[in-house]
Protein backbone atom coordinates (compact mmCIF):
# COMPACT_ATOMS: atom_id res chain seq x y z
CA UNK A 1 0.00 0.00 0.00
CA UNK A 2 3.04 2.35 0.80
CA UNK A 3 4.18 1.47 -2.83
CA UNK A 4 0.87 2.62 -4.36
CA UNK A 5 1.40 5.64 -2.56
CA UNK A 6 4.27 6.38 -3.50
CA UNK A 7 3.92 5.86 -7.58
CA UNK A 8 0.52 8.08 -7.08
CA UNK A 9 3.02 10.80 -5.55
CA UNK A 10 5.90 9.99 -8.15
CA UNK A 11 3.29 10.57 -10.95
CA UNK A 12 1.78 13.67 -10.02
CA UNK A 13 5.09 15.40 -9.42
CA UNK A 14 6.18 14.32 -12.91
CA UNK A 15 2.97 15.60 -14.06
CA UNK A 16 3.78 19.62 -12.62
CA UNK A 17 7.06 19.37 -13.83
CA UNK A 18 6.05 18.68 -17.42
CA UNK A 19 3.31 21.03 -17.23
CA UNK A 20 5.99 23.78 -15.78
CA UNK A 21 8.15 23.04 -18.85
CA UNK A 22 5.40 23.37 -21.02
CA UNK A 23 4.34 26.89 -20.18
CA UNK A 24 7.98 27.50 -19.65
CA UNK A 25 8.25 26.35 -23.93
CA UNK A 26 5.10 28.20 -24.38
CA UNK A 27 6.02 31.49 -23.05
CA UNK A 28 9.33 31.10 -24.26
CA UNK A 29 8.05 30.90 -27.96
CA UNK A 30 5.79 33.86 -27.18
CA UNK A 31 8.97 36.07 -26.35
CA UNK A 32 10.26 34.84 -29.26
CA UNK A 33 8.01 35.76 -31.64
CA UNK A 34 7.83 39.07 -30.17
CA UNK A 35 11.25 39.35 -30.79
CA UNK A 36 10.98 38.70 -34.41
CA UNK A 37 7.55 40.35 -34.90
CA UNK A 38 9.41 43.74 -33.54
CA UNK A 39 11.62 44.86 -36.16
CA UNK A 40 8.80 44.46 -38.66
CA UNK A 41 6.40 46.35 -37.00
CA UNK A 42 8.54 49.43 -36.32
CA UNK A 43 9.56 49.26 -40.22
CA UNK A 44 5.69 49.79 -40.85
CA UNK A 45 5.35 52.92 -38.92
CA UNK A 46 6.01 56.47 -40.52
CA UNK A 47 9.45 57.27 -41.89
CA UNK A 48 11.00 60.87 -40.27
CA UNK A 49 10.05 62.54 -43.72
CA UNK A 50 6.68 61.38 -43.07
CA UNK A 51 6.32 63.00 -40.10
CA UNK A 52 7.73 66.08 -41.35
CA UNK A 53 4.86 66.59 -43.26
CA UNK A 54 2.05 65.53 -40.73
CA UNK A 55 2.33 69.52 -39.68
CA UNK A 56 1.83 72.48 -41.72
CA UNK A 57 2.62 75.97 -41.31
CA UNK A 58 0.65 78.62 -42.61
CA UNK A 59 1.65 82.34 -42.97
CA UNK A 60 -2.45 83.73 -42.58
CA UNK A 61 -0.49 87.54 -43.51
CA UNK A 62 -1.73 87.77 -47.08
CA UNK A 63 -5.07 87.10 -46.08
CA UNK A 64 -7.39 89.48 -45.91
CA UNK A 65 -10.54 89.98 -44.35
CA UNK A 66 -13.41 88.30 -46.55
CA UNK A 67 -10.37 86.30 -48.39
CA UNK A 68 -9.92 82.38 -48.02
CA UNK A 69 -6.90 80.11 -49.06
CA UNK A 70 -6.94 76.15 -49.60
CA UNK A 71 -3.48 74.44 -48.26
CA UNK A 72 -2.66 71.09 -48.40
CA UNK A 73 -2.18 68.52 -44.90
CA UNK A 74 -1.89 65.39 -45.05
CA UNK A 75 -3.04 64.71 -48.39
CA UNK A 76 -6.42 66.28 -48.15
CA UNK A 77 -7.11 70.32 -48.81
CA UNK A 78 -7.39 72.83 -45.77
CA UNK A 79 -9.59 75.52 -45.76
CA UNK A 80 -8.72 78.58 -44.12
CA UNK A 81 -11.49 81.70 -44.20
CA UNK A 82 -10.73 85.19 -42.46
CA UNK A 83 -14.23 85.45 -42.01
CA UNK A 84 -16.09 88.50 -41.80
CA UNK A 85 -17.62 90.53 -39.18
CA UNK A 86 -21.05 89.68 -40.64
CA UNK A 87 -19.76 86.20 -41.22
CA UNK A 88 -18.82 85.68 -37.51
CA UNK A 89 -22.00 87.44 -36.03
CA UNK A 90 -24.39 85.14 -38.58
CA UNK A 91 -22.52 82.21 -37.43
CA UNK A 92 -23.02 82.57 -33.99
CA UNK A 93 -26.81 83.67 -34.16
CA UNK A 94 -27.44 80.06 -35.67
CA UNK A 95 -29.70 78.25 -33.20
CA UNK A 96 -28.33 74.60 -32.48
CA UNK A 97 -32.03 73.47 -32.65
CA UNK A 98 -31.52 74.13 -36.89
CA UNK A 99 -28.45 72.44 -37.23
CA UNK A 100 -28.40 68.33 -37.93
CA UNK A 101 -25.01 67.99 -36.53
CA UNK A 102 -25.32 70.46 -33.69
CA UNK A 103 -22.10 72.77 -32.79
CA UNK A 104 -21.49 76.09 -31.61
CA UNK A 105 -19.27 78.30 -33.84
CA UNK A 106 -17.13 79.19 -30.76
CA UNK A 107 -16.21 75.42 -30.40
CA UNK A 108 -14.96 75.26 -34.13
CA UNK A 109 -12.59 77.97 -34.06
CA UNK A 110 -9.49 79.64 -31.73
CA UNK A 111 -9.96 83.38 -32.75
CA UNK A 112 -13.51 84.12 -34.09
CA UNK A 113 -12.06 85.66 -37.88
CA UNK A 114 -10.29 82.86 -38.17
CA UNK A 115 -11.95 79.21 -39.79
CA UNK A 116 -9.92 76.73 -40.31
CA UNK A 117 -11.42 73.50 -41.91
CA UNK A 118 -10.71 70.20 -43.76
CA UNK A 119 -12.15 70.88 -46.87
CA UNK A 120 -13.88 67.44 -47.64
CA UNK A 121 -17.45 66.73 -47.19
CA UNK A 122 -18.85 64.67 -45.20
CA UNK A 123 -20.96 62.79 -47.40
CA UNK A 124 -19.06 61.39 -50.44
CA UNK A 125 -15.99 62.85 -49.99
CA UNK A 126 -15.90 65.59 -52.71
CA UNK A 127 -14.25 68.86 -52.33
CA UNK A 128 -17.11 71.17 -51.72
CA UNK A 129 -16.73 74.79 -53.54
CA UNK A 130 -17.09 78.30 -51.67
CA UNK A 131 -13.42 78.92 -51.38
CA UNK A 132 -12.73 81.20 -54.47
CA UNK A 133 -14.99 84.27 -54.55
CA UNK A 134 -16.85 83.21 -58.09
CA UNK A 135 -17.79 79.80 -56.04
CA UNK A 136 -21.50 79.43 -55.40
CA UNK A 137 -21.54 78.98 -51.19
CA UNK A 138 -24.80 77.81 -51.11
CA UNK A 139 -28.15 79.04 -49.62
CA UNK A 140 -26.23 79.42 -46.11
CA UNK A 141 -22.70 81.64 -47.17
CA UNK A 142 -20.68 79.01 -46.54
CA UNK A 143 -19.60 76.27 -48.98
CA UNK A 144 -21.77 74.02 -51.49
CA UNK A 145 -21.08 70.56 -52.69
CA UNK A 146 -22.58 70.40 -55.57
CA UNK A 147 -22.26 66.89 -56.06
CA UNK A 148 -25.72 66.19 -54.27
CA UNK A 149 -26.49 69.25 -52.47
CA UNK A 150 -25.03 69.80 -49.19
CA UNK A 151 -25.21 73.42 -47.70
CA UNK A 152 -22.32 74.27 -45.15
CA UNK A 153 -22.71 77.96 -43.35
CA UNK A 154 -20.24 80.43 -42.32
CA UNK A 155 -18.70 77.81 -39.80
CA UNK A 156 -18.41 74.52 -42.01
CA UNK A 157 -21.60 73.19 -40.13
CA UNK A 158 -23.82 71.23 -42.00
CA UNK A 159 -27.17 72.86 -42.84
CA UNK A 160 -28.54 71.13 -45.72
CA UNK A 161 -28.38 68.44 -48.06
CA UNK A 162 -27.15 64.64 -47.25
CA UNK A 163 -23.88 65.21 -45.72
CA UNK A 164 -24.16 63.93 -41.91
CA UNK A 165 -21.93 65.99 -40.59
CA UNK A 166 -20.01 69.34 -40.06
CA UNK A 167 -17.16 69.83 -42.42
CA UNK A 168 -14.15 68.69 -39.44
CA UNK A 169 -11.94 70.92 -37.56
CA UNK A 170 -8.29 69.85 -38.34
CA UNK A 171 -6.10 70.32 -35.23
CA UNK A 172 -4.34 73.63 -35.39
CA UNK A 173 -2.39 76.09 -33.17
CA UNK A 174 -1.66 79.80 -33.17
CA UNK A 175 1.67 80.21 -33.41
CA UNK A 176 1.76 84.23 -33.71
CA UNK A 177 -0.80 86.35 -34.77
CA UNK A 178 -0.22 85.29 -38.00
CA UNK A 179 0.67 81.93 -38.76
CA UNK A 180 -0.60 78.47 -37.79
CA UNK A 181 0.43 75.28 -37.06
CA UNK A 182 -2.31 72.48 -38.75
CA UNK A 183 -1.49 69.11 -37.16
Amino acid sequence: MAEAATATKGHAEGETRRDFIYLAAMGMSAVGAAAVAWPFISFMNPSADVLALSTTEVDLKPVLEGMAITVTWRGKPVFVRRRTKAEVDTAAAVKLTDLPDPETDAARVKKPEWLVLVGVCTHLGCVPLGQKTADPRGDYGGWFCPCHGSHYDTSGRIRKGPAPNNLAVPPYAFLDDTTIRIG
